[in-house]
């Protein structure tokens, strides 16, 4: 029988964070979890399984000492084998799609290779869902997108003993595996790139500041790295928060080019990068001649420009089918090893060019 259906089932985090992972040691069992957490062992059962309501401080304290802990069920004879993966994923109210369907194309086509088909979990039920998956095993393995350091699913992914892999995290949680973007690099290539042209003054239009914490530090990394090169170029760099959407990009053009302005812009948002050209032109700014623009983004977005931009291109198909390589390799025995490190690559485009003058022309 032809491995081709994708579940999809509905569940929602909206538990509060606990702290980051600490250094459990040995095996933990729940009434180690209970007796730290200063509440009955059926109270932990419940936290894990989501059988019965626990008031929220409750059980923000259980899940935060099954963290701390490192507590991990653990059942006798393993049980067979479901064949699923399941992938618990946010909303895209962010609008990374490119990413997102990069990401699950080869999560599915790796999946598929080594026997699995994916379970999609998406976020907007409560943990109730995640339990759900864990206890009920529909799921031999857990895929976890846009993991922080204090994510709250953590707990429930412990507690369940079952393999599982978060991407976004940098840390390694206790027992569990993680994969993630180094994004320093990326800073360092875009502002690299644009001083070898001859550019002096270059924007960073950064992300919206509602986003997974994750991806906070992500962008924390590549400003530092972006910054870090600036200074050593002698280039005048500056980041500006810019939402996805034109009234948000004509404010942030408004500002930036009031008096003067960057001749190179960063666009580090792949939903912002169409609505970003598209103003450039209205405004009269030729891209590559009056203004060098980098995005970064995927592949995909990428491709769909009118012309193709130079990028820092997110690896979403590599992190797609390494997070579920890894999550196979742990049901077949294997260890948790150190996170996983990507590093995006500078792909150069039609969208830049050698810094000439006279200054930019405009409308």
């Amino acid at each position: 029988m032809g491995i081709e259906k994708v579940l999809t089932m509905m569940t929602n985090f909206r538990d509060a964070a606990g702290r980051p992972s600490g250094d459990g040691r040995g095996t933990v069992t729940i009434t180690d979890v209970a007796n730290a957490a200063g509440v009955s062992a059926s109270t932990v059962s419940y936290v894990i399984t989501g059988k019965r309501t626990i008031s929220p401080a409750t059980r923000r304290r259980v899940e935060e000492t099954i963290r701390t802990l490192g507590y991990r069920r653990r059942g006798g004879s393993p049980a067979p084998r479901a064949g699923v993966l399941a992938v618990a994923v946010p909303l895209p109210a962010d609008r990374q799609l490119g990413m997102a369907m990069e990401f699950f194309s080869a999560a599915a086509g790796a999946a598929r290779e080594l026997g699995f088909d994916l379970l999609l979990v998406t976020d907007d039920e409560g943990s109730s869902g995640l339990h759900r998956v864990t206890a009920a095993a529909l799921a031999d393995a857990v895929i976890v997108l846009d993991a922080g350091d204090d994510d709250p699913r953590v707990p429930v992914l412990l507690a369940s003993g079952r393999p599982a892999v978060l991407v976004g995290a940098p840390g390694q949680h206790h027992g569990l595996a993680s994969v993630t973007l180094d994004f320093a690099p990326a800073g360092q290539a875009c502002l690299t790139h644009l001083a070898d042209l001859g550019h002096r003054s270059v924007a960073h239009l950064a992300p919206s500041a509602t986003q997974p914490g994750h991806r906070l530090r992500y962008l924390k990394d590549f400003v530092e790295g972006f910054r870090a090169t600036a200074d050593d170029r002698d280039v005048k760099a500056l980041s500006q928060p810019c939402a996805p959407t034109a009234e948000d990009v004509a404010r942030c053009l408004d500002d930036l080019f009031a008096v003067g302005g960057p001749t190179g812009l960063v666009v580090h948002d792949e939903a912002a990068l169409p609505v970003v050209m598209t103003a450039l032109r209205h405004r009269g700014l030729r891209v590559p001649v009056d203004v060098s623009v980098v995005a970064v983004c995927s592949d995909t977005v990428a491709g769909q420009q009118r012309i193709r931009p130079t990028a820092v291109v997110v690896p979403a198909r590599e992190l797609g089918a390494l997070a579920v390589r890894q999550a196979v390799r742990l049901l077949d025995g294997g260890p948790v090893a150190q996170p996983d490190a990507v590093t995006p690559v500078l792909v150069t485009g039609e969208s830049t060019a050698v810094r000439e003058e006279p200054s930019m022309s405009r409308t």
